[in-house]
């Protein structure tokens, strides 16, 4: 089911960052300058700011996660400011990271908290595909979706991890 994207006002897609993406500018992304660059994303003020990462992502690039799939940077930094827009603060922690050639992985824990709900863990794992010119032409994202939004839920959270450990072990 292909959904249309969702306009975002002129003035809220970092125009700037995604036209100065020049390759041959940037630093290279390895374990250490995405470790860097993540944490400079998800501050401890609240609110993410990707501003700076726009340009270490190639035109192309295709994001998928368990809700959705994104493809071309400007569909993505329009994803990105909508999170940051619903978001009352999303915190990042990296746990591991790993890289093998072209591809870098890391496991995290990301806390969310919107309006009107408690600060929610979510815990996952992101594989960043590099192409060939260093920035980053896919990026999936894998995480426990119904667990995240039923752990929420006093009622269901048992019933839930119950359900789960019955089934898968």
């Amino acid at each position: 089911m292909e959904r249309e994207p969702a306009e975002i006002p002129e003035e809220n897609i970092s125009r700037a960052a995604i036209e100065n993406s020049d390759p041959g500018r940037l630093k290279t992304l390895d374990v250490n300058t995405v470790r860097e660059l993540w944490s400079r994303t998800y501050n401890t003020s609240g609110k993410p700011d990707w501003s700076h990462l726009y340009p270490y992502y190639h035109p192309q690039v295709v994001f998928q996660d368990s809700i959705q799939r994104i493809e071309g940077i400007e569909e993505f930094v329009a994803l990105c400011e909508r999170l940051t827009q619903r978001c009352q603060s999303l915190h990042m922690e990296i746990l591991s990271i790993a890289q093998d050639s072209n591809v870098i992985l890391m496991d995290w824990i990301m806390t969310m908290a919107f309006t009107k709900y408690p600060p929610t863990p979510v815990y996952g794992s992101t594989k960043l595909t590099l192409h060939d010119d260093g920035r980053i032409i896919a990026q999936r994202d894998y995480f426990d979706l119904w667990g995240a939004i039923l752990d929420g839920i006093p009622l269901l959270k048992a019933r839930y991890r119950r359900f789960m450990r019955r089934v898968f072990g």
